[in-house]
Formats: structure tokens, sequence, C-alpha cells
């Protein structure tokens, strides 16, 4: 008995280690970690302070400043909250300099002061007020202070259905104030600009999202006198301390990419990179650059763009190619709490993160959070570095690639598109090309593949995945997929093709899955939860939509109760009505470039989950 039960578990060990190890996730490498908030505290985080003596300052929607004592949790998990201010309107940015705190309120930029160190705030001085309508949508954020001391400030455009800035002077600019409270109008053209900030260079760059006259989530660098494409608040351009001349007139409307209307106004200013919408985010925020040397990332620095939306940091590579900025987003770590408006970097290189969804909505559920993002000190298989090529691009990655994945050309699915510039609300992909790799070489030290690419086009989206890619213990990359802005195509020799590198061409199986038939002999046929799914997955709708709860649109069990038919489904899809879901704040953008066959399997699914449920009446 002894022996046989010797044997199984020899069997079994021997099963246990033959057995190849679960791949690697994000939360292998960043952990989050939740600072705990007393329950009868709304803390709807609008801006975030780290203070030299270890603590954290935290502003809120709501018009308070709280202080936080023990943020980082070293001696134990507790933390304590202080108010600090109150009585202010809307805080969407804070910072603090020399002992003082500076914050946008919506109305006014405002130096906060304790003269007499009680903990409390006893001063609050205007050092600029800004106009206000009264729209709902003029938020205003910062400062951030440049090297000079001087601070910078964005203004939201006002929201009628459009972005508007006519209503109250240099709404959608970014404008610099001095300490004196002069105001200098920088940049215009800016329709959300929630996050930005100046890189170790000196350059600044802001976050944009999805909406009128922006066809993606983007980022831009902004410098003096750069029009950044959003005309809602051109009216301003005509005042004499503006530093350039623009109208309406002026600016296309035709639906062509962006690059196209750059040839026509001279100070448009192309994104440095884009964000394709509902994969890499739809609700771009904050924007910071990695400077802590290797404390908060293996990326030292790379940026980090936070996503309202879908409750995720992305990370940004740039380069600069004659003299213009361009590179790559990647995803880095999702799994937040709420929708993250902040990010700031503490004393010890971690990261804090301050939420809020109120009215915005985001995939975390909660209404608001404070967590802190920390990096273990073990490096991903990752996609390091992408540098743009004559004839292609060159990847760098964090670990030593298997050489013959990297020389298969099935390990590679690589295409080009870009966005309409308009008026209407967000845009599909658009010009879809698909791309042929001619070549590949790896480097002697296994970790820079170069890819020769047959049809790359300048000012366009390259999105790369790299599915079979694998490192020499045979490992995927932790984020497979990538986007590259390609806004200036480098000098410089073309790749030797010959034998050696010639990719490898393999026949890939092909896994065979069954698709739904829409109709046999006139009869409608019913789609699976499982095929529905795979469609939703493949063309991001998860990312906004579930199947029985609100995230960022409506559940698909709520649009079933609406009753459309597949066809205005399908038609719906392709041109969102934002009138018929009044009570969501973000509009769902124009999904024309999903094939029409793949929309109506999805709404037969959709249709299917009402059928036993109780219908409303259409209001299409």
């Amino acid at each position: 008995m002894k022996l046989k039960l010797s044997i199984l578990l020899l069997a079994i060990s021997v099963g246990a280690f033959g057995q190849k190890p679960a791949p690697k996730t994000e939360q292998d490498f960043y952990e989050i970690k939740t600072l705990p908030i007393p329950q009868d505290l709304y803390l709807e985080v609008g801006g975030l302070a780290t203070m030299p003596d270890g603590r954290l300052a935290v502003s809120t929607r709501r018009g308070e400043i709280w202080i936080v004592e023990n943020p980082y949790q070293k001696d134990s998990h507790q933390t304590n909250y202080r108010r600090f201010a109150s009585g202010l309107h809307e805080i969407l940015g804070l910072a603090y300099k020399d002992g003082v705190f500076y914050c946008s309120q919506r109305g006014e930029l405002t130096k906060i002061t304790d003269t007499n160190r009680d903990g409390v705030a006893d001063l609050y001085e205007p050092i600029y007020q800004f106009e206000l309508s009264g729209n709902y949508h003029e938020y205003t954020y910062g400062p951030v202070f440049d090297k000079n001391g001087d601070m910078l400030v964005t203004l939201n455009l006002a929201w009628i259905g459009f972005g508007e800035g006519k209503f109250a002077k240099w709404r959608g600019w970014l404008v610099k104030i001095k300490p004196d409270g002069t105001l200098e109008p920088q940049s215009a053209g800016l329709r959300s600009p929630a996050g930005y900030s100046i890189n170790d260079e000196g350059d600044i760059f802001y976050g944009e999202n999805q909406g009128d006259w922006v066809g993606s989530g983007r980022i831009t660098h902004l410098a003096k006198g750069d029009f950044a494409g959003n005309p809602g608040g051109i009216k301003w351009a005509k005042e004499p301390n503006s530093p350039f001349k623009l109208t309406l007139e002026e600016i296309p409307d035709n639906s062509q990419p962006m690059f196209e209307a750059a040839k026509k106004v001279k100070n448009l200013k192309l994104p440095a990179v884009w964000f394709p919408h509902a994969i890499m985010g739809i609700s771009t925020s904050d924007i910071i650059q990695d400077t802590t040397k290797g404390k908060f990332s293996p990326f030292p620095g790379q940026y980090f763009v936070a996503d309202q939306g879908q409750s995720k940091v992305m990370r940004v590579f740039m380069e600069k190619v004659n003299g213009v900025y361009q590179g790559f987003c990647i995803n880095y770590r999702e799994g937040f709490q709420s929708g993250i408006l902040r990010e700031r970097f503490g004393l010890d290189g971690s990261m804090f993160l301050g939420m809020t969804s109120r009215g915005w909505g985001s995939t975390g559920k909660d209404n608001f959070g404070l967590q802190r993002l920390v990096w273990n000190g073990l490096t991903p298989f990752e996609i390091n570095t992408i540098h743009a090529k004559s004839d292609g691009f060159e990847i760098s990655f964090t670990q030593a690639v298997d050489v013959k994945s990297v020389k298969n050309a099935a390990s590679y699915a690589l295409r080009s598109y870009i966005y309409q510039y308009h008026h209407q609300y967000g845009s599909p992909i658009i010009n879809v090309n698909e791309l042929k790799i001619k070549g590949i070489s790896v480097s002697p030290d296994k970790k820079t593949v170069r890819i020769s690419i047959d049809g790359i086009r300048q000012f366009y989206i390259h999105e790369f995945i790299l599915k079979g890619v694998l490192n020499e213990e045979g490992d995927p990359l932790l984020h497979e997929t990538a986007y590259y802005t390609l806004n200036q195509i480098p000098a410089g020799d073309k790749m030797a093709i010959n034998e050696s590198s010639a990719p490898v061409v393999e026949k890939a199986a092909i896994a065979v899955v069954e698709q739904p038939k829409l109709a046999v002999n006139g009869k409608k046929q019913i789609v699976t939860e499982a095929q529905a799914l795979a469609l939703l997955k493949k063309h991001t709708c998860l990312a906004c939509h579930a199947k029985d709860k609100k995230v960022i649109g409506p559940s698909y069990e709520d649009i079933a109760k609406r009753k459309y038919s597949d066809q205005q489904i399908l038609a719906l899809v392709y041109k969102p009505n934002p009138q018929n879901w009044p009570d969501y704040a973000t509009e769902m953008a124009p999904m024309s470039h999903i094939p029409a066959n793949d929309v109506l399997k999805i709404a037969s699914w959709i249709n299917n989950l009402g059928a036993k449920n109780k219908v409303e009446p259409n209001r299409d």
C-alpha cells in the first residue's frame, strides 16, 4: 500500500512540475495599495500634492482640501485625514510650493496659506479670476509650475451639444499666470484638458479625450502659439495678446484626417501620440513623466497616462524625429477602484492616484478613491521602446527574445489607420491598411528587433500586435499590443532584404470557430452568448458596456428593453444618438468600421436578452 501511495505521489509531483506556469499578470509586478477613507468623507479627488514632510494633500470636487497623514502606510495600514480648507468651488488642481498651496477653483486661481501654522488655512488670496458663464462643463485645471515659477492653467470648454468657449474668456486655452496675476495666453484648441505636465526638457504635454473635433484620445506637445484642433475657443484669438490669429472659417470641416487640415492651418498641432478609442482608454486624464530614476517603474523617463473612464494607467514612450515628438502607447496597469483623474509621485517613488466618477462613470465601481501604485522591482517581459526607421521600426524588449518566434511572420499582426477631423463627436477609424513585413533582424544581445515594413505611412497610427513573440524562456509579452503614431519618417539606411533577414512564413493552424448564422431558410437563428462575447471583445465594446450592469454606457439588458430592431441597432452603432441616453455623460463614438454582419449578430443576441424581459416603448 505504501509503495502504491509513493508511486501516486511521485506521479502527481512529476505532473505538477511538468506543467508550464500560468502567464504573468500585471499584479505580479505592480501592486495597487488602497488608502482607507472615512465613511463620512466624500473624497472625490480633483487634485493631489505630495508634501516634503511625508504627508499628502488632496483637493476635492466638493471644494475642500484634506491633509492625509501616513499616506505611505509605513507603520500601519491606518491613515488620518484632517480638513485644511473648505468653502471653495470644485478644486480640480492642486500644487504645493514653499509651504503654500495653490489651487484652481472653477473661477479662480487661489493661493492658500496657513499663517499661524495650526494646520488649518486662514488666508485665501485670489491670484487670477476667470470668467464663467455658469455652464456645468467650464472646468479649470492646475496649476503646474514652470521653471520660472509661473503657473500654467488649462480651461475647459463649455458644452451645449458641442464644445463652446465664447461665453467666457480664454475657455479652450492653456494660459500662463505670473505670481503678480498677469495672464499670458499660450495655446488654444483644447477641449477638455484635464491633465498636463512639463517634462524634463521643459516641454508641455496635455491629454485630450474624444469629443467634437477629437476623433480619439491623444496627447499633444504644446508650444506657445500652437492650435491643438478644437475651435471652440477660437474667438479669443482675436485678442491683442493672443499668440496667433485664426478664425473658424479657416478650419476645414470635411472629415479628412487632421494632418490634411494641418497643411492649410499652419499652427495646427498634430498629436504626439494617439490613443485608439476604447482600446487605450476612453477619457484621457493626467500625464506624468517617470523622473524617479528607477524607483517607480522599469521604464525611467517614459510617461504614464491615466484614463478616467477605464480606471487604468497606460505607458507612453516618445522620441523626437526631425524635431517632432512621436511615439507609442501601451497598457500598464488596470483595476483601480474608480476613475483616475490625478497622478503624483510620492517621496518613495510610488505613484498616488486620485479618483472620482460621479457624473462621468468609470469601470472602477467606487464613486471615488485614493490608491498607490508600487513596483516590486521585478521586470516583466515587455516592449521597452519603439523607434521609427526609414523603412519600418526598431523594437527593443526588456528581456532577450526567442529568435525563432520573432523571425516568424505569423508572430505579428500589423496595420495602420487614422481618424477623421470634423465637428462631429469622435470618429471611426478610417483608411485601414494591413501591413506586410519584408524583413526582420535581431541584435546580438537578442533584445532589439528591427522590422522592415511594406507601406508605412506618415501621420498614421501603426498598430503592433505581437502575439507570437516570446522570450528565451518561452513566456509571452505581458502586453502584446502597442500603437505608434508616425508623425515623421526618419532618414537613414534601409534594411538589406536577403536570406538572413527574410521573415519565416509558416502556415498557421487556423482554429475553427463556429460562426452564427443570422438566418436559415428564412428563420432567424439564435446567437449564443459565447459567440456574442467574442465579437464584443474583438471590437472593444466591453470597454464601455456589460451584459447586466452600467459601465460607461448602458448595459445590454437595458438596451434590450428599448426593443430596437437589429437594423436600428446597426444604424445607432454607426451613427449614435446621445439623446436616446441622456443620463450618460460620455457620448458613444461612431463605430462604422465594425462589419455590419458582426453588428447584426450582436444585435440579435441583445434582442434575445430582452425576449423574457418586460419591454419599454421604442425611443429611437
